[in-house]
């Protein structure tokens, strides 16, 4: 079962929690997101240091769905459904693919993320050693839930801070 974090108090006054720290960061990392549906953006977090950020578009060099259009609104296809018909990757994977090309592991690691993780990038998470995945918004996958969960993983759903 997924936790529901209560809004964090900031340590001081002048100062964000950690994880009001790290998803800012992660809502700045998804407005880099060229996919015309949502805007996802994920950073990999280990002892308090971000390690590797994603967010959801096209492989490197590919045209953006900005300029071809959206294959999956063109076929009506659902959020949550048929990932493989899409040109982009989502956030989670762009930030697991980062860390390997620098040579950086992230099993331990935290992943912070705009949205919860489809069953894909969650199998994906799963195996790379992810141990909690903190986020903000829901996404349509109850088989990403329940494999995180049979795989221990801490699941915290985080409240967006209210607007000040």
């Amino acid at each position: 079962m997924t936790k529901q974090a209560m809004p964090q108090a900031p340590a001081t006054e002048d100062r964000l929690s950690w994880d009001e720290y790290f998803m800012q960061i992660t809502s700045l990392v998804a407005k880099r997101a060229t996919c015309i549906r949502r805007a996802v953006g994920a950073v990999l977090v280990k002892d308090k240091r971000i390690i590797a950020t994603g967010y959801n578009g096209p492989p490197r060099g590919l045209k953006h769905c900005r300029e071809t259009g959206c294959l999956r609104t063109q076929l009506n296809i659902p959020s949550g459904e048929r990932h493989e018909i899409c040109r982009g990757l989502h956030a989670e994977q762009n930030a697991i693919i980062q860390a390997a090309i620098h040579g950086v592991s992230i099993a331990g690691a935290t992943l912070y993320c705009t949205t919860q993780p489809c069953v894909i990038c969650s199998k994906m998470l799963i195996n790379a050693g992810i141990r909690v995945i903190k986020f903000e918004g829901k996404y349509p996958d109850e088989l990403s839930l329940s494999m995180l969960q049979e795989a221990g993983i801490e699941l915290v759903r985080l409240t967006p801070p209210a607007p000040a």
